[in-house]
C-alpha cells in the first residue's frame, strides 16, 4: 500500500493508505478524529468539511494519498487547548447547533468565509456561503447569528485561524 505523510492540527502524521482512501475516511477510521462527520456520502451536506492548506474542502471528496505533503485543519484543532477557537464559542453562545451533527463542518464553514470575506459579514453574504452546508434540525437563524458574531470575534482575537499562528 502507498504511504502518506500530511500534516494534521499541527503535527505530522504518517501512515500506509489504500489509494482510494477518502480524507475523511483516513481523518476518522485511520487518526481516529471523529470530528469530521459524514453526513450524505454525494458531496452535498458539508458535515466533512476541513481546512487543507488554509481553505475549506468537502474531505469526502478528496483522495488521502493527493493530500501527501498537506497541512490539514479538522475540528479537533480549531481550539487552543481548552480555550475554543472565537467561531465554536459564538456557536455555543448563540445557540447555533441543535443535534450538533453538522456543527463541526458549519464551524470550519464559517472561519473559511470569515478568512476569505474578512470579519464583517451581513446576514446574506452569511447565508449564500452557507449553501453547501446542510442543518436538519434549525432554521439556519441562530446559526447565522453565531456567524456574525463569531467574525466580529475572530476580528478581536487578531486571528483568522488557528493554522496561521
Amino acid at each position: 500500500m502507498p504511504n502518506v505523510s500530511m500534516s494534521v492540527n499541527g503535527k505530522p502524521v504518517k501512515a500506509d493508505v489504500d489509494s482510494r482512501t477518502l480524507l475523511v475516511q483516513f481523518l476518522r477510521e485511520t487518526l481516529r478524529l471523529t470530528g469530521t462527520h459524514v453526513g450524505c456520502d454525494t458531496s452535498q451536506c458539508g458535515a466533512c468539511v476541513v481546512h487543507v492548506n488554509g481553505k475549506a474542502i468537502k474531505s469526502c471528496t478528496a483522495l488521502a494519498l493527493s493530500l501527501d505533503g498537506a497541512e490539514v485543519l479538522t475540528i479537533e484543532g480549531l481550539a487552543n487547548g481548552t480555550q475554543l477557537h472565537p467561531m465554536q464559542e459564538a456557536f455555543r453562545e448563540h445557540h447555533g447547533l441543535q443535534c450538533g451533527f453538522c456543527t463541526p463542518g458549519m464551524i470550519m464553514t464559517s472561519v473559511d468565509i470569515v478568512n476569505r470575506k474578512g470579519n464583517t459579514l451581513d446576514e446574506k453574504t452569511i447565508r449564500e456561503e452557507l449553501e453547501g452546508n446542510i442543518c436538519r434540525c434549525t432554521g439556519y437563524h441562530n446559526i447565522v447569528k453565531a456567524i456574525g458574531a463569531g467574525a466580529k470575534a475572530m476580528a478581536l482575537g487578531g486571528a483568522t485561524q488557528k493554522a496561521a499562528e
